[in-house]
């Protein structure tokens, strides 16, 4: 990979050296309109081609352009983009005044493109420069903070792990909730298939976010309903870069740094360990001393001098490194974009490590003034060496359960570790264990665009997505799993995921007041899924790792799974005097998810727009309005994210005295049909002070029916459940942004700030309220928000006596945990979500700082269970333990320690806390060289900077992060649905110092 990349850019500097001789040099000076000032960070292309620079601090340029001339276009952020002829001339000043209107550029939607103005559904942009600044893995990342109605919550610090995404709200209660992504126009695989444990990892990691133009995402019925069946949870448009005319540029970056956690719990220390739980065996009557009951009962030794770090043992100081090239240019027939990177991190968390590397080639090519036709293919691999799930004894962040009286290293154990600990020392697995998940991915889309007459075109595309996921662990002899022989474990899985889209779309515009715009096409989509895996025990020893070498082969299994679905779309866009617009879709899914009844299903949308500012009265009342615009939209969506086999009739093997047979295993349900979201949309869009000031204001109504659930049946004949469409769910909110110019002149600030509200509930159930687990606090009920918080409400510690004491059915204290009623303890949906963003520039120097915020949400600590539980076993205890109630008369609310005497350790609201947050998300400070220090090294651009993430977190939750969501929930979509914000051993998030160098030839 190393040495393609360096052949690339060696190949394309030589072609780059050959034109250098045809240019001269242009200068010049860039000055705002208004008061004369130079304007640094202004954007110079030459028109046609990706040739470009920057203005320094003094707004001072030098391009090189053809000897034959061109055109210059000057652009910057709150300005209007200015044309320049160059002609003869080598000096060209200019003066750029205020955008009065940023509508006209154009956006990418379903099938398609369109100017912004001319939107009627709710869709959001981010730009792929905002994305690529950040040292994240996987763009989502990147999202956070920046997206209006899109809350988006990184459950976990390990490497790769997945993201959970809820665009306006839950939508299911059994089905995905998940956006549908489309890059490039094609659909592509969003979930994880690994097979080793319940922990999501996020196949968007495959997708580097260098690669990225733009993200559009679309959230209303009239954005989304054009891919019909698949948008309940909102679409996710990826769209990449693509070549442009002229002389071939080279983008070169590179950025290092350091990760760490956001935040380490504080544990009991020798001394205080040795205090409590003294103090609890006493209670509970037990000598500390007994060698069957007390600590040398259970290995500790009471007269330890040791102070041991477990806790901190689960991490370390990390690094992160990225390398990338992108390489642009062609000509009037030939575009080309050829891009590559190299990340790796080595995680906070011990034994985590990720490396990807990218390789992305997009060409488009004119043969004639009709027909068109393009090519884009992506590879990527990536290693990613994994640390066991949340609920094992083998993640590291269990380790805090050990007490500090136990040793951590042992030189005389082979392992050079302590593995006479009250629970399994999992650092053993450092050296004697290993988790690989290795990724091989391609992306590719073949395309062709014909001109039939003018206006009406016809596009054909055909995208395909393989995903090659190979999986290997292997638990050596001294591990808790591999012991005592060693354990070995394979699994290989391929997804085949293509797509073939063929559209008609036909443009006019009538006279001078009507324009239209129709699209029409069908699509089919085909996935295919197959594993294959096998266990094996009994190896020679540790050096033998493969399967082959064991001498006992314990298990095999093959699987096979996959969908189709067939489409036809049709959208029609209107638009009269450029103020009045009507859009109207209509997509039919016919999907081999559901049952033969109800196989094909319609998904409407109609829309509608007026651009009020175009109004002759609006323009004499209000002159200060640049923008002012009205849109509506209505329509149906649906949810197809369940099993592939859901609607079917199933049947497995059974073995009975070495004979095998057929049994039915799943009852057949041919009415199973699409869960449906009918969703009303009401939009303002604003702007005032030539567009210095602008937002947009957003009340919706989703309603969703037919809620897809397993429902419970008699088990009398042999099946506990049965597929159903049954229930209904409702998410209403609003949502708003504002973006302002502050200041425009040699010192630059600009703000932009978004919040939204959502409010989701459980309106029809039909059945009996569903708990997500035993060990869990999250039900779904009639008339509450999805996952709310039900249990027994813990009220504090009996001052006389020490006891736990919870809500009884008469509302009044009680010690009997048996005879609590079990209430509305939390709530873990938040009241409202956010970003604040702020960017200032001044004599090439620019700083961004963006905060996050989620507030109302509650978050319950399962793992508070074991570790702050005043010293009812040996797990050490949080220091918030130390406020034990121990004489009458103490007012705490941490009861009475006492061994083993489950005082207050049984499952409630003590361990329900606020999990509101504000978090420095990313910082970033940055410098562009000047123009003239650098056209004496040849180059055009050069940019260094030093970033952060997660730098700084403000919250009143006690656990590791608030910004939590334990991947030990994931067993099923609905399981995952419903236990939100739970907290189970589960790291932190990184935070990350970097520091990079973008250059430009």
């Amino acid at each position: 990979m190393r040495r393609s990349l360096l052949l690339s850019c060696l190949l394309t500097l030589l072609v780059w050296a050959s034109a250098k001789a045809q240019d001269r040099q242009v200068t010049g000076k860039v000055t705002s309109a208004d008061d004369g000032s130079a304007l640094p960070g202004v954007s110079i292309q030459l028109k046609g081609t990706s040739r470009g620079t920057q203005t320094d601090a003094g707004g001072n340029y030098t391009l090189s352009v053809p000897n034959s001339g061109g055109t210059l276009v000057f652009s910057f952020i709150g300005t209007t983009t200015q044309e320049t002829e160059i002609g003869n001339r080598s000096t060209i000043d200019v003066k750029l005044v205020n955008d009065t209107r940023a509508l006209n550029e154009v956006v990418v939607v379903g099938y398609g493109t369109q100017q912004r103005r001319d939107l009627t559904g709710s869709q959001l942009t981010v730009r792929g420069d905002e994305i690529a600044k950040l040292p994240v893995q996987t763009f989502e990342t990147a999202l956070q903070g920046r997206t209006p109605g899109v809350q988006i919550t990184q459950g976990s610090g390990k490497l790769g792990s997945a993201l959970q995404i809820r665009v306006r709200g839950a939508a299911s209660i059994s089905a995905g909730n998940e956006p549908l992504y489309v890059l490039d126009g094609i659909p592509i695989t969003s979930q994880d298939v690994n097979t080793t444990d319940t922990e999501l990892f996020s196949p968007l990691a495959d997708i580097d976010p260098n690669d990225i133009e733009s993200i559009e995402i679309l959230k209303d019925a009239s954005a989304s309903a054009i891919y019909g069946s698949r948008a309940s949870n909102g679409v996710v448009l990826i769209t990449t870069k693509r070549g442009k005319a002229g002389r071939t540029n080279i983008q070169l970056g590179y950025y290092t740094g350091i990760t760490n956690a956001t935040r380490k719990r504080e544990f009991l220390n020798g001394a205080e360990y040795k205090e409590l739980f003294s103090e609890s065996l006493t209670n509970a009557g037990i000598d500390p001393n007994d060698p069957s009951d007390g600590f040398p009962g259970y290995g500790i030794d009471q007269n330890s001098g040791l102070n041991s770090d477990w806790a901190g043992a689960a991490f370390r100081q990390g690094s992160v490194n990225q390398a990338n090239f992108g390489i642009n240019g062609g000509n009037e027939k030939t575009r080309f974009s050829l891009s590559g990177s190299t990340n790796k991190q080595i995680g906070f968390i011990v034994g985590n490590t990720f490396r990807r590397n990218n390789m992305r080639l997009n060409l488009d090519h004119t043969v004639s003034k009709k027909l068109s036709v393009g090519a884009s293919i992506a590879f990527s691999t990536i290693n990613n060496k994994k640390v066991a799930g949340d609920n094992a004894f083998s993640n590291p962040i269990q380790l805090n359960a050990l007490p500090p009286l136990q040793a951590i290293y042992n030189p005389n154990d082979p392992t050079g570790y302590n593995r006479q600990t009250l629970y399994y020392n999992n650092l053993v697995e450092l050296t004697n264990a290993s988790n690989y998940a290795r990724t091989f991915r391609t992306f590719g889309n073949l395309f062709g665009q014909y001109q039939i007459v003018p206006g009406l075109s016809f596009r054909s595309e055909y995208g395909f997505d393989i995903l090659n996921l190979q999986e290997e662990i292997y638990q050596g002899r001294v591990t808790e799993d591999g012991a005592p022989t060693g354990y070995g474990y394979q699994a290989m899985t391929r997804v085949n995921n293509w797509t073939t889209n063929n559209t008609l779309q036909y443009q006019k515009n009538i006279g001078t007041d009507h324009s239209i715009d129709v699209l029409a096409g069908m699509t089919y989509q085909e996935q295919n899924v197959q594993t294959v895996s096998a266990t094996a025990r009994n190896f020679p020893n540790d050096k033998f790792q493969e399967l082959a070498s064991a001498s006992q082969k314990t298990d095999a299994s093959s699987t096979e799974t996959g969908f189709s679905i067939l489409s036809y779309l049709a959208r029609a866009n209107y638009k009269f005097k450029d103020r009045y617009l009507v859009g109207l879709t209509g997509r039919i899914d016919g999907s081999s998810r559901f049952g033969a009844d109800n196989r094909y299903g319609f998904f409407p949308s109609v829309s509608v727009g007026w651009i009020l500012n175009d109004e002759p009265f609006i323009k004499e009342a209000l002159p200060v309005l640049s923008l002012l615009k009205l849109r509506a939209s209505y329509g149906v969506t649906g949810n197809s994210e369940i099993g592939n086999f859901d609607s079917r009739g199933l049947y497995g093997t059974i073995n009975y005295a070495d004979q095998v047979g057929i049994r039915p295993s799943q009852v057949a349900n041919a009415a199973l049909r699409w869960e449906r979201s009918t969703q009303f949309d009401l939009g303002l869009e604003f702007g005032f002070r030539n567009n210095r000031v602008n937002g947009q204001l957003d009340f919706y109504n989703k309603d969703t029916d037919d809620l897809l659930l397993n429902v419970p049946q008699p088990a009398i004949n042999g099946f506990s459940t049965i597929a159903r469409n049954i229930g209904s769910l409702r998410n209403r909110g609003v949502e708003f942004s504002i973006t302002s110019q502050n200041l425009v002149g040699a010192f630059r600030w600009s703000t932009n700030f978004n919040i939204s509200f959502n409010r989701n509930k459980v309106t029809k159930l039909n059945v009996s309220p569903i708990r997500a687990n035993s060990r869990f606090l999250s039900y779904v009920t009639e008339g509450k928000p999805l996952g709310i918080f039900y249990g027994k409400k813990y009220v504090g510690v009996d001052p006389a006596n020490g006891d736990a004491l919870y809500e009884g059915p008469d509302g009044k204290p009680t010690s009997d945990y048996a005879s609590a009623p079990e209430l509305f303890v939390g709530n873990p949906n938040p009241d409202f979500t956010g970003g604040f963003n702020n960017n200032f520039s001044y004599k090439g120097f620019d700083l961004s700082v963006l905060l996050q915020f989620v507030y109302g949400n509650d978050l319950f600590n399962v793992a508070g269970i074991y570790q702050s539980v005043n010293a009812d076993y040996f797990d050490n205890q949080t220091k918030d333990q130390l406020k034990r109630w121990q004489k009458p008369g103490d007012v705490t609310d941490v009861p009475r320690a006492e061994f083993g005497a489950a005082n207050g350790t049984s499952i409630s609201s003590r361990w329900v806390q606020d999990g509101s947050f504000l978090r420095v998300k990313t910082a970033t400070l940055g410098y562009n060289l000047p123009s003239a220090f650098l056209k004496k090294a040849f180059i055009q651009t050069a940019r260094v900077y030093v970033s952060g993430l997660n730098l700084f977190t403000f919250t009143k939750y006690t656990g590791y992060d608030p910004e939590v969501n334990t991947q030990y929930v994931n067993s099923t979509n609905q399981t995952a649905n419903i236990a939100l914000g739970h907290d189970f051993y589960t790291p932190p998030q990184a935070k990350t110092f970097t520091f990079g160098v973008n250059l430009g030839f």
